[in-house]
């Protein structure tokens, strides 16, 4: 391995870790109809479980409506039933062929909670950035060990991942305040 793998896969890893952050925050209810607070629902179907995005087309008609409309007509039951399971707190109410997800009010109290939840959401993403740094510092000084990098090009490949960390961090938290910001404003 050299510097250039360890610095690439410094940033996939991170790149992961905000991407993943920021999905975790799109399923989380903000009182705005979000078809990411859905999408993820594992559904049991055809003798496998499948995410709910692979087996409907997921619309927001109104700002506090989802509708879900299954591909296949027979597996409505199968998506009800994963929607309540789910433990998103929305009923779903089937019309048709259409199940209709129509978004509760929240309270004060639920988005202080919402708060709390995606502040736990962005710091295991910053766990995660900084697991990829680790990793990518414990490599780094294997490699110098082995006297395949000098101290020099350690010291700047170390300020170099550490820089990637704190931007990654940077990128977490933005999104943090952003999710904060919707979730608290009414």
């Amino acid at each position: 391995m050299d510097e250039d793998t360890v610095f690439l896969e410094m940033d996939e890893k991170a790149g992961n870790a905000v991407e993943h952050t920021a999905q975790e925050f799109a399923g989380v209810n903000t009182g705005k109809a979000n078809p990411g607070m859905v999408e993820g629902i594992m559904v049991e179907a055809y003798g496998s479980k499948m995410a709910l995005r692979e087996m409907a087309a997921i619309t927001t008609p109104d700002a506090r409506t989802i509708a879900v409309q299954p591909w296949d007509k027979s597996v409505i039951k199968s998506i009800e039933k994963a929607i309540q399971v789910s433990n998103i707190g929305i009923t779903p109410a089937v019309m048709g062929d259409v199940i209709r997800l129509p978004l509760p009010e929240l309270t004060g109290e639920r988005r202080q909670e919402l708060v709390k939840l995606v502040s736990k959401q962005a710091e295991e993403g910053r766990v995660a950035v900084r697991n990829a740094r680790r990793d990518a510092m414990d490599t780094l000084k294997k490699l110098q060990k082995d006297g395949e990098i000098t101290e020099d090009d350690l010291k700047r490949d170390e300020k170099e991942i550490q820089a990637k960390t704190d931007d990654a961090i940077k990128k977490i938290n933005d999104l943090l305040e952003a999710k904060e910001k919707e979730l608290t404003t009414v």
